[in-house]
């Protein structure tokens, strides 16, 4: 199995129903973190290519940007298999696995904060996520330069090749679809202007080379 960047992977299913394709990520590090888990069907065959690549290795933490099915709908099939395993994710977000009686060992993370391991730095950045504006977390990767955008800077299709964009026109793309605030959406496009990302690791459809 080939990475997409260096050592992160990419995982994919396409859905025809609604001409939308599913992304997970690992990044395989000695301390390896997943990217969501994906609904429960994906999660079922996304199990046996993780262990594949993990090889015998724990995995460390799993990263959900936000309560919904294609982000944490997989997390106790993934809690079953990698019991070790942390949750990194907001307040909001560790309340409602709560509520839904999904177990998990939780580490909650605030906007500004930064995990610090031997091979990565993870910051995370506040996330005004769907309709409802909960308060998730979008994180940026500043050793490699990678900026994973959950459900925003989406594509629609089968294809998940790399296309070529920039940092100033992928933030413009985020609508009043991802975020229907106009004043959340403003400020998270400010903010996202501070960090300065070489590559965009999305959650629907291509990802992004960024000059």
């Amino acid at each position: 199995m080939e990475s997409i960047r260096d050592d992160l992977y990419q995982f994919s299913f396409y859905n025809p129903t609604i001409d939308l394709t599913f992304n997970q990520y690992l990044l395989l590090t000695d301390e390896p973190v997943l990217f969501h888990t994906g609904d429960i069907h994906q999660a079922k065959e996304l199990v046996p290519r993780l262990k594949e690549l993990l090889a015998g290795r724990q995995l460390k933490y799993i990263f959900v940007s936000h309560f919904e099915v294609d982000e944490c709908g997989g997390l106790s099939l993934m809690q079953d298999n990698f019991p070790e395993a942390k949750v990194i994710c907001s307040g909001v977000t560790d309340m409602q696995l709560d509520g839904f009686g999904i177990s998990a060992q939780t580490i909650v993370k605030k906007p500004g904060d930064i995990l610090k391991t031997s091979s990565y730095e993870l910051e995370f950045i506040n996330y005004p996520s769907e309709m409802h504006l909960w308060d998730g977390l979008l994180v940026f990767e500043r050793n490699r330069g990678i900026f994973f955008s959950s459900d925003l800077m989406i594509s629609r299709g089968k294809s998940i090749e790399v296309v070529n964009s920039n940092w100033e026109d992928a933030i413009l793309s985020i609508t009043s679809m991802q975020i229907p605030s106009p004043e959340k959406r403003v400020k998270l496009q400010d903010e996202l202007r501070t960090i300065k990302p070489e590559f965009v690791a999305v959650g629907h459809g291509s990802c992004q080379n960024l000059s």
